[in-house]
Formats: structure tokens, sequence, C-alpha cells
């Protein structure tokens, strides 16, 4: 770890706003163990589009009173179902999973059994990750996508006068 920042976000995520490549970032739920992030996506678990198969992914992390303190880019690691780390992790990942039905155990064989991609993220050391005062001073809100709710509707017809107060 290159910064006491980092490193202090990193033990405290629960949550993370992960971007691969030029993509949206997206909030998931993260476990931190080792100073790396771990991340469960697939079916029946949170949408990450493009994170199982990316190499390098840039995540944002949130500070006590809630707002982006850090920025940083880092690797991408699948864990591989069967493999020793595999079988070191997923228990551990399973046991924090909220609503997650069943035991641990059987979280993580259904996670295997599905095709889920569970994910090491460790930051990159040959680049800094940027903190106050570099971070952007924008508020990195995305535009509303079009939609059907959002088309003005007529307003409801009123047989009487309503009176205003």
């Amino acid at each position: 770890m290159t910064s006491a920042v980092l490193e202090e976000a990193l033990k405290k995520a629960a949550l993370a706003w992960i971007a691969v490549g030029d993509g949206q970032p997206l909030a998931l739920w993260v476990m931190p163990l080792d100073g790396t992030l771990l991340v469960v996506t697939g079916p029946g678990e949170q949408f990450a589009p493009g994170l199982a198969e990316a190499t390098r992914a840039t995540v944002r992390l949130r500070g006590d009173n809630g707002g982006l303190i850090v920025i940083t880019e880092a690797a991408v690691t699948r864990l591989a179902p069967g493999s020793e780390e595999w079988a070191e992790v997923t228990p551990q990942l399973a046991a924090k999973r909220l609503n997650a039905s069943g035991t641990a155990d059987e979280t993580a064989d259904r996670w295997a059994a599905s095709g889920c991609a569970v994910v090491r993220l460790t930051p990159v050391e040959t680049k800094p990750p940027v903190a106050a005062p570099d971070l952007p001073t924008d508020s990195g809100a995305a535009e509303p996508r079009e939609t059907p709710a959002r088309v003005e509707t007529r307003r409801p017809f009123r047989l009487h006068r309503v009176k205003r107060r």
C-alpha cells in the first residue's frame, strides 16, 4: 500500500464504486480481506458486467462521512472454483453476505455451480491513489436514462373546482 488513507478505506469498505474500463462506476457490495477487496457477481448476485473478465478496474471508496475519499486502480483476479484460495475465501465471503439462503458453505457451493465469479481487487502499487485535494470536484452523477416514467402525463380530470388554501 502506498497510502494510509487507502489502507484505512480498504479496511472499512463495505460498499465500493467499481468501474471497468470507461464504463459507469457501479455501487457493489465488497468484503475487505488483507488489503484487498472481494466481490461476488453473477446469476442471483450483484450485476457487474465485465468485471470477471477484466484485468484492471477503477475503485472509488468512501470515508466515514459517506463522501468520496480515495480513487485507486486495482488489479482484478478471478478466483477459480475448487482452488485452495476459493476454499479459503468463499466461506468468509458467504458468511458476510446478507439475506443469503442457506449456510455459508451452501452459498459458496451455489456460487460455484451457477457460474458466479468471486473476484479479488488488489490496489496497484505502481500507480498512486488519488486522494484529497486531487479528487474530482464534479458530483460524478450520471445523467438520468430515458424512460417512460419520466414522460409528463396529463393532469387528472377534476369534476369540481378545487379550492387552494
